[in-house]
């Protein structure tokens, strides 16, 4: 016999729903015919599949050992899949330093992207293991952008991050290595306007269709040479901005060959260097005031 312990990322859904995402290889007739036959118990008691879970429930599952492997699909962890750093991990969040190369989120490509990434190395963990939730990135890079990425363990910190992030309560930092000599602080406010076709996108200085603002702030730390070093923060979080605006401005980011222009730079030198966290509330305060920082020395190429 094999008991769940329902915790605060199952509860509020249904027996069943819950027990199909466990069982994940097995049928809903299967599903529905265990809890008929009383193999499978709610609390020690006769369940029906439409009971909403509660946390500290209790599901038994009279099954041998050897039914549930056969019906839960086990993932296995290489070294070799994983190809960010962890930067900071506890019970709730995983910050990671994201290498370029790497996507963000899964697309119509089916190439390798962080949350499979994030999901391996979480599985591989015994844990760190939910049943039903599945762990979540927070914000996002661009494929060619390194750096700082949370991710949500549970529902709790996926919803309280998300919050923080939306109401710019988490500040996130940038470091770029740019073309030009910028001697002054730049407080860049203007519109950006996206081509799907050819994801790019311009940066516009009147308000025009499908126009969203944009509001990059930007400070000189050192030269080196014909380049600046900049320490970049975005008040919006827009595909491409930090990129985009720059270049509009006549300082493109060294490395960038769709917003800038040919140098010895191989890739873009544009990363996530430091996040400090805020808006967190209730068992999640501690995170409050965070710093977690990645030097752009520890940046990563994926081969």
């Amino acid at each position: 016999m094999k008991e769940i312990l329902i915790t605060k990322n199952e509860e509020g859904q249904r027996l069943d729903r819950f027990l199909k995402k466990y069982l994940n290889k097995a049928n809903q007739s299967f599903i529905y015919k265990m809890i008929r036959k009383k193999n499978i118990k709610l609390n020690n008691m006769k369940a029906e599949p439409e009971q909403i879970l509660k946390k500290d429930d209790l599901v038994q599952l009279y099954l041998s050992d050897d039914t549930v492997e056969k019906f839960r699909e086990k993932k296995t962890l290489k070294q070799s899949d994983i190809h960010f750093d962890p930067v900071y991990e506890d019970d709730n969040i995983l910050v990671v330093n994201k290498p370029i190369g790497l996507s963000s989120q899964p697309d119509e490509t089916g190439m390798r992207n962080l949350v499979d990434e994030v999901k391996m190395y979480l599985d591989d963990k015994e844990e760190n293991i939910s049943f039903t939730f599945k762990p979540a990135v927070c914000n996002r890079l661009d494929k060619n952008t390194s750096g700082l990425v949370i991710a949500a363990k549970n529902y709790d910190a996926l919803k309280q991050t998300n919050k923080a992030i939306r109401e710019r309560k988490i500040k996130k930092l940038y470091m770029a290595k740019v073309h030009g000599i910028v001697k002054n602080d730049l407080e860049l406010k203007d519109y950006l306007v996206k081509n799907e076709d050819k994801n790019m996108v311009r940066i516009v200085k009147e308000m025009e269709e499908n126009a969203k603002a944009v509001i990059t702030n930007a400070h000189p730390i050192r030269t080196e040479g014909n380049f600046t070093w900049l320490e970049i923060e975005i008040e919006t979080g827009r595909a491409h901005q930090i990129r985009a605006h720059l270049s509009s401005i006549g300082h493109p980011i060294a490395g960038d060959r769709k917003y800038g222009r040919k140098d010895s730079e191989k890739h873009q030198v544009l990363h996530a260097y430091k996040l400090v966290l805020g808006g967190y509330e209730n068992e999640l305060e501690y995170l409050n005031g965070k710093e977690i920082i990645s030097d752009i020395k520890d940046r990563k190429i994926m081969m």
